[in-house]
């Protein structure tokens, strides 16, 4: 009797370059593809922010919809549940009589303490795990996980230094297992419900990789990446990238072979450099554990910040005293994305000029964020507080500074209403909450 797997989708919503397919495709099984939607998700958190906003629900749907799509040419079926995911994948493994579960390994302190729950209460189903949301495994870094270095550079420089090899995983091009159960109770439909600049799924991710290599983009990308604005100024890899429609190894692989059939320059390099510090957030995001999400998050003192209402709301609601912060903030609102440096700005306005907590700037970031990632979002936050793994301890980016820059005739703020509801008053109350 063949045995019976389950295969437990999260943020790896692909078939190339996933090792656990590539396993799969080689073992006689039945097969049981499930991905679960957690009604948390959308119901506010300690931050009173929802973990999934419209933009990246709908990202997230149109990703799945394109794999189930895949999957049917495959011959398999992808089921689509809602609930709990400790309780739904539970009663599932019982109800279909699972000998064993797969999934990816993640570095998320609180998907891996789901995952510890789950294989408690299934203490006879043999659980495996795959690291295939980074470039290496952790047997290729050149040092143990405890002796992660504390900054990106000497990361870089020693994982640089030994060459590790970036392979690809290769799928048969023959049907997958055989489904559990054929027919989904609740097929995915097609979501285009707005409109965005970039469509969820593994095979928009292709299309996208394809296009982005084929002209000049990637040769002059260290000279355009910093731009408020304009669709090829960056790779725009990183929503694909979080829900893991694509794989790093895939961009990383895509950058070598265009180095070698077109021209390897500095730009070039930096799509990698940024890999890398994709990289290292993740490896760092598994070695903090909880303290990615502490306020004083690598350091021994907490910021000297706190929460006041008002001030975060008008930052999220583009409405502070900075209009090229209101511009980046209806941007984000609007679309689900804007530009790293964007994300630096508003970041440094929120910590610095406000004063507020990182926390609920990193919680919003994860709510309207189409390319959400827990170990880049709360590490690049903590980076900017001055609580995390910058070696300057914090950044402030001075905002008239980078108007002048970035913006000097005012033509991102104006696209974007930075002045429509600019506040030249940071507080409606005094000390003592008396209205001003």
């Amino acid at each position: 009797m063949s045995k019976r797997i389950l295969y437990w989708l999260q943020n790896d919503l692909r078939i190339d370059d996933n090792p656990i397919f590539s396993d799969l495709a080689l073992q006689q099984c039945a097969l049981d593809i499930v991905f679960v939607i957690n009604p948390h998700w959308f119901r506010n958190n300690n931050y009173q922010q929802k973990p999934y906003g419209v933009h990246k629900q709908q990202f997230l749907m149109q990703s799945l919809f394109e794999l189930q799509q895949v999957l049917i040419e495959r011959g398999q079926t992808l089921h689509v549940l809602e609930g709990e995911p400790v309780t739904v994948l539970k009663q599932r493994i019982a109800d279909q009589h699972i000998d064993g579960v797969v999934c990816a390994e993640h570095v998320g302190i609180y998907e891996q303490r789901q995952l510890a729950r789950l294989k408690a209460h299934c203490p006879h189903v043999i659980f495996k795990t795959t690291q295939q949301d980074t470039l290496f495994k952790q047997s290729d870094l050149p040092f143990d996980l405890n002796e992660l270095p504390k900054n990106f550079t000497p990361f870089r420089k020693k994982v640089e230094a030994v060459n590790i090899p970036i392979t690809l995983s290769a799928l048969p091009k023959t049907l997958l297992p055989k489904p559990i159960t054929l027919c989904a109770a609740k097929p995915i439909e097609s979501h285009n419900n707005l409109e965005h600049l970039m469509h969820g799924g593994l095979n928009s991710a292709q299309t996208h990789l394809e296009h982005y290599f084929s002209g000049l983009l990637p040769s002059t990308y260290k000279t355009t990446r910093n731009e408020l604005d304009g669709f090829n100024n960056t790779t725009k890899f990183s929503a694909w990238l979080a829900f893991g429609c694509i794989s790093a190894r895939q961009v990383y692989n895509a950058v070598e072979q265009y180095e070698q059939n077109h021209i390897a320059n500095e730009s070039t390099y930096w799509i990698k450099f940024e890999l890398l510090w994709r990289e290292y957030f993740k490896w760092h995001a598994l070695n903090v554990g909880s303290s990615l999400f502490s306020f004083k998050g690598q350091k021994h003192t907490k910021p000297l910040t706190t929460f006041i209402p008002n001030r975060f709301a008008a930052w999220c609601n583009g409405a502070t005293p900075y209009p090229l912060v209101n511009a980046i903030m209806n941007e984000l609102n609007a679309t689900g994305y804007i530009s790293n440096r964007a994300r630096q700005i508003a970041a440094s306005c929120l910590v610095n000029e406000l004063s507020l907590d990182w926390r609920y700037g990193a919680a919003y970031f994860e709510q309207q964020l189409i390319d959400y990632d827990v170990a880049a979002n709360w590490g690049n936050w903590q980076y900017i507080a001055g609580v995390g793994v910058d070696p300057r301890g914090g950044r402030h980016f001075n905002i008239e500074k980078q108007t002048l820059q970035f913006d000097p005739h005012a033509v991102y703020t104006n696209k974007w209403q930075g002045n429509k509801n600019t506040s030249t008053q940071l507080d409606n109350v005094n000390e003592v909450d008396w209205p001003i």
